[in-house]
C-alpha cells in the first residue's frame, strides 16, 4: 500500500505510474474527491469545536457574572449536534479512502521498461537448447508414456487442472523439493520454514492478494481461512506488526508448500499438462531487507533462483518485466523462463520481485537499524525457487531420449538413489 500523504502530494506522479501500468486512473479521481471531502469535514469539525470552546468560555463568564446564558447554551447544543452528526460521516469517508488506497498498485522503479508485455526486456540467456532428430514431445505425452503422470484419474478425483503423479513421478517431485530447499539453505543461507497452508484474510491483505485477487483464491466456507496461493503470504506475515532489528537483516526464508489458485489463466490456454494447475507445489524465497539494499537484494534473490536451473542444466532466460506486465505489489520484477522443447518456447518458472515498502506498510513490518535510530518500514522481496511442476515438465522435455526414456540431471541423482534415467515400463 502506498503512503496516504505520498499519494496526496504526488498525485500526478501516481497517475503517470497507473498509466504506465496500463491501468485506468479513475481511482485517483475518486481518491481526490474523497480526500477533498475528508479535509473539508476535518476543517469544519475543528472550526465548530473551536467555536464550541469559545462559547463555553463565554457561558462560564456569564455564570460568574450571574447573567443568563440560555441563548449560548442553545447555540452550544446546536454546534454539538452538528459535530455529532458530522464525525460518523468523516469516519465513513476516511474508511472509504483507506479502502480505495488499497486498490492503488506500487510505483514501478525507474529502471522498469514502460509499456505492455511487448516491452519486456531479455536480460540474459543461459544454456544450450537440446536438438532432436524428431518432433519433441510435450511433457504430458512423455509422462503418460512413462506411466508417471495420470490426468484422467485426477479428473475423476478432483476435476480438470489437477494431476496424479505415479511411482517415479512422485519420487522425482519429492526429490526436486528436497534438492531446491537443500540448495537454498546450505548454499544461499536461507532459513527453512514450514508454514500453515490455511491463512486468514489479514495475511492476504498484508501481501496484496486481497482485495484485488479474491476471485483467484479458494475460500473456506463459513471460516476466515483461505487456501494459500503461495508461501509468500505466510512467510511475509511471520513478521506482521513487528519491528525488526537492523542487525538481523537481511532475513532470508525458504519454504516448500502446496499452493492453490482458482484462476488458471486465459480460457483455452495450457489446458493440458502441469503448467497451469489449481493445486501445485512450489519452493518460495522471501527476504526482509533495509531500504537502501532492496534492489541489490533482488539481484541476489534472482541469482539464487537461477542457480537451481543451472544445477539442473535447464536452458533459461531472464526477463525484466515492463510496467504493464508486472504484479500489483511489485516495484521491479524479473521472470525466469525455462525452455520447453515440446511447444518450442520459453515459459515462466519463477518470478522474483522487489516490493519496496509496499507490503511492509500494509503488514506493519517496521525496522529499527540501530538502538537510537528512527523506526522506518522494512523492504520485502520474494521469488519462486522454483515452481516444482514446471521444473518437472522442463526436465521431462529437455531430457527426452529417442527411445522414449528421460535422462535426469546429475544434480538429482543423489536424491533419487542414483537413478540416472526414467525408462518406459516394459
Amino acid at each position: 500500500m502506498l503512503d496516504l500523504r505520498f499519494v496526496r502530494e504526488k498525485l500526478d506522479l501516481v497517475r503517470v505510474a497507473l498509466q504506465n501500468r496500463q491501468m485506468a486512473s479513475e481511482i485517483l479521481t475518486k481518491f481526490e474527491e474523497l480526500d477533498g471531502e475528508r479535509r473539508r469535514l476535518i476543517l469544519e469539525i475543528e472550526e465548530r469545536k473551536a467555536k464550541r470552546n469559545q462559547v463555553n468560555d463565554e457561558i462560564s463568564l456569564r455564570k460568574k457574572q450571574n447573567q443568563s446564558a440560555d441563548d449560548l447554551i442553545a447555540a452550544v447544543k446546536d454546534v454539538s449536534a452538528w459535530i455529532k452528526a458530522a464525525e460518523p460521516k468523516l469516519n465513513e469517508v476516511e474508511a472509504e479512502e483507506s479502502e480505495l488506497l488499497k486498490g492503488i498498485p506500487n510505483i514501478p522503479d525507474a529502471s522498469v521498461p514502460i509499456g505492455d508485455e511487448t516491452a519486456n526486456q531479455e536480460v540474459r540467456v543461459w544454456g544450450t537448447k537440446p536438438k532432436f532428430d524428431y518432433q519433441a514431445l510435450n511433457h504430458w505425452e512423455l509422462g503418460e508414456s512413462l506411466g508417471i503422470l495420470d490426468f484422467p484419474r485426477a479428473v475423476k478425483i478432483s476435476g480438470s487442472r489437477f494431476a496424479v503423479l505415479n511411482g517415479l513421478g512422485a519420487t522425482l517431485n519429492r526429490a526436486l523439493i528436497n534438492f531446491m530447499v537443500d540448495t537454498h539453505v546450505k548454499e544461499h543461507g536461507y532459513k527453512e520454514i514450514w508454514p500453515p497452508s490455511l491463512i486468514n484474510s489479514q495475511s492476504l491483505y498484508a501481501t496484496g492478494q486481497l482485495p484485488k485477487f479474491a476471485e483467484e483464491s479458494f475460500k473456506i466456507e463459513n471460516r476466515d481461512l483461505w487456501l494459500s496461493p503461495t508461501a509468500e503470504v505466510p512467510l511475509t506475515n511471520l513478521h506482521r506488526d513487528e519491528t525488526l532489528n537492523g542487525e538481523d537483516l537481511p532475513i532470508s526464508y525458504v519454504a516448500y508448500t502446496p499452493c492453490f489458485r482458482a484462476e488458471a489463466g486465459a480460457a483455452g490456454r495450457d489446458t493440458r499438462g502441469l503448467i497451469r494447475m489449481h493445486q501445485f507445489d512450489k519452493v518460495e524465497l522471501v527476504k526482509f531487507v533495509s531500504p537502501e539494499t532492496s534492489f541489490e537484494a533482488l539481484e541476489v534473490l534472482t541469482s539464487n533462483a537461477e542457480a537451481i536451473l543451472r544445477k539442473l542444466e535447464l536452458p533459461y532466460r531472464v526477463v525484466l518485466l515492463s510496467t504493464g506486465d508486472m504484479g500489483f505489489s511489485s516495484a521491479k520484477t524479473y521472470d525466469l523462463e525455462v525452455w520447453l522443447p515440446g511447444p518450442g518456447l520459453y515459459r515462466e518458472i519463477s518470478s522474483c520481485s522487489c516490493f519496496t515498502d509496499f507490503q511492509a506498510r500494509r503488514a506493519g513490518i517496521r525496522l529499527k537499524k540501530t538502538r537510537g535510530s528512527k523506526t522506518e518500514l522494512a523492504h520485502t522481496l520474494n521469488g519462486s525457487g522454483l515452481a516444482i511442476g514446471r521444473t518437472l515438465a522442463a526436465i521431462l522435455e529437455n531430457g527426452q531420449q529417442p527411445d522414449g526414456s528421460v535422462a535426469l540431471p546429475k544434480a538429482l541423482w543423489p536424491y533419487l538413489g542414483g537413478l540416472e534415467a526414467i525408462k518406459r515400463p516394459s
